[in-house]
């Protein structure tokens, strides 16, 4: 089990990613696109579990251990997704948190945002922009942009395969 968890999981991470970098390098970085490319790489957890359940167990498995494999791709895929984020930034001199905050108050500014909101906008960035430079904060916040997904999709892949002996 420590095999397909390890092998879809650093999978899993991967193509999540990659696809979410280049769709920053590109300019497309819409947060709907993001949840929807988890959505799907997390599929893969459906997949592993059936495949669990069906050439290792005999065709049997319950929630609990069904639910266990896709903790266990999630938790995997996590941890591959926060290495590569934060190789990316690095490989990018930590540029991105600065360019995502002034894209924040520049859309505010476009949508017609008075000065007050804009003041009190600025030091809420400000206020990010310090605390996503401290990697006690921003590993854990990377791990949960993509954990929450996973869960979701083990929960409904244990309940969907799981059985019980005849």
């Amino acid at each position: 089990m420590q095999r397909l968890i390890l092998a879809y999981g650093t999978i899993v991470g991967f193509v999540i990613i990659v696809t979410m970098t280049i769709g920053i390098e590109l300019g497309h970085s819409q947060e709907w696109l993001g949840y929807l490319i988890m959505f799907i790489a997390f599929s893969m957890i459906f997949v592993a579990t059936k495949r669990y359940r069906d050439e290792t167990l005999g065709g049997v498995i319950g929630f609990g251990p069904a639910l266990l494999v896709g903790l266990g791709i999630s938790s995997v895929a996590g941890v591959v997704y926060v290495a590569i984020w934060e190789l990316y930034l690095a490989v990018n001199d930590y540029s991105f948190i600065e360019t995502y905050a002034s894209s924040i108050v520049e859309a505010r500014k476009a949508a017609g945002a008075g000065e007050a909101e804009l003041a009190e906008l600025v030091s809420e960035v400000e206020q990010f922009r310090a605390q996503y430079s401290n990697p006690l904060f921003r590993l854990p916040m990377t791990f949960l942009e993509v954990f929450p997904p996973g869960l979701l999709v083990s929960l409904g892949s244990a309940a969907v395969l799981r059985n019980h002996h005849s």
